[in-house]
């Protein structure tokens, strides 16, 4: 049977289905449902047309989520996810009228994955685990993120009216995000009620909060403080603020309670996984952040031809663009933003062991920025986790980071 290539113009509701062959012509179309009848439509649209297991027809989509995908998915064969982007710039190869339908829409990746399927990767053929401890670790750094976004408010409305909080809360390791702050600030959310606790009402609300040592201390420090002169906002104003505030506290407390219960989920998954002995063995990875980066890695080990390929993926290994007498060398925009995010935090915990210090105070020698320096740290990680990850083995830092000497010899 002539191979065929699949494409699909994914939405809401419904799914438009364009079968192509190789010369090009369309030789079915179909409109789905979003749904089980339409999920059956669609098996028995390629079953028609020569699917089998052991010939399936491969699917381009514009996406890499959803149910649909997710059932492509389950099935084996192998589906491509095509950037958007690229779904554009081909369209206008054969016409620049900016005409659009979704028929048309569901014909162009079908076509792109006819004529340069070698140029497109297909959707990685992870495990179930890997692919719930993805779900689990993105959603943990959502959160986190949300967290800290919320805590940046409500750091700009107390510089409004309450600096004392600020002061107070600016201690290592102790911040917005603390038990220990959110506790006081809720129960007093205005300079008026806080210089109103008493020693001992501080102390409850302390121990309340979870801390343990040094209450005594810091119950006296935190009074000194809302007892202090500061400048004031009008009473109904600072009234008004200090509600304010305790919306936010509210928001605050639950982006919090979400974040802790994230990161114990996270790292429940992370640990049944076989690779996690490699990834933490890794310095600068626990098991969250070993968790981002196995959720974006995933465990197939034909995803990344080699090295390279992944350090492109993850943003580490420099772009360049040359024209002419001009050279220019750049990092790269277009990556895995949670991958790079996930990596900066990495190389920088990494600092602390003596092969990747001293790797990154070499390059600041060179002339390197920090950030710079820090994200060739990260691709020398990186490339050293993709080499242990196929043979299976754990991090050793005199074969990952060798002494200068031995290096250049």
């Amino acid at each position: 049977m002539v191979p065929l290539t699949c494409g699909i113009d994914w939405a809401e509701k419904y799914h438009d289905v364009a079968l192509v062959d190789q010369p090009g012509r369309l030789v079915a179309k179909r409109r789905i449902s979003d749904d089980v009848h339409g999920w059956r439509t669609l098996v028995d649209l390629l079953a028609e047309h020569g699917d089998c297991p052991g010939e399936q027809i491969p699917v381009a989509i514009e996406t890499s989520r959803g149910l649909l995908v997710s059932c492509l998915r389950a099935t084996g064969r192998k589906v491509y996810a095509i950037n958007p982007l690229a779904v554009a710039r081909y369209r206008e190869r054969h016409t620049v009228a900016r005409a659009k339908s979704d028929h048309a829409d569901a014909m162009t990746p079908a076509n792109i994955l006819r004529v340069d399927a070698d140029h497109h990767r297909p959707l990685p053929a992870d495990s179930e685990l890997v692919q719930a401890i993805a779900v689990l670790a993105r959603a943990q750094q959502d959160a986190v993120w949300n967290r800290q976004q919320l805590a940046n408010q409500l750091r700009s409305l107390l510089r409004e009216y309450f600096p004392a909080a600020l002061t107070a809360f600016h201690v290592k390791n102790i911040g917005l995000t603390s038990r220990e702050a959110r506790a006081v600030l809720q129960a007093a959310p205005t300079p008026a009620a806080a210089a109103k606790l008493t020693t001992r009402r501080l102390h409850d609300l302390l121990r309340s909060s979870g801390r343990r040592r040094n209450i005594g201390t810091w119950a006296e420090r935190l009074q000194t403080l809302f007892r202090g002169e500061h400048l004031h906002q009008l009473p109904l104003v600072e009234e008004a603020l200090g509600r304010q505030a305790q919306a936010l506290l509210l928001q605050l407390y639950a982006a919090c309670r979400a974040a802790d219960e994230l990161s114990e989920a996270t790292s429940e998954a992370f640990h049944q996984h076989p690779d996690a002995a490699v990834v933490t063995s890794f310095p600068g990875l626990a098991d969250l952040t070993g968790a981002r980066v196995l959720a974006e890695l995933g465990d197939d080990r034909a995803r990344f031809t080699d090295a390279r390929a992944l350090k492109a993926y993850a943003g580490a290994a420099p772009i360049t663009r040359a024209s002419g007498k001009s050279l220019v060398v750049h990092h790269r925009k277009v990556k895995n933003q949670r991958l790079a995010a996930a990596g900066y935090v990495w190389a920088f915990a990494s600092l602390r062991a003596p092969g990747p210090r001293a790797h990154y105070d070499r390059r600041r020698t060179e002339g390197d920025r920090h950030s710079s320096a820090l994200r060739n740290t990260f691709n020398r990680l990186l490339g050293c986790l993709h080499h242990c990850l196929q043979e299976g083995m754990i991090y050793n830092e005199h074969v990952a980071f060798p002494p200068r000497s031995k290096a250049t010899a």
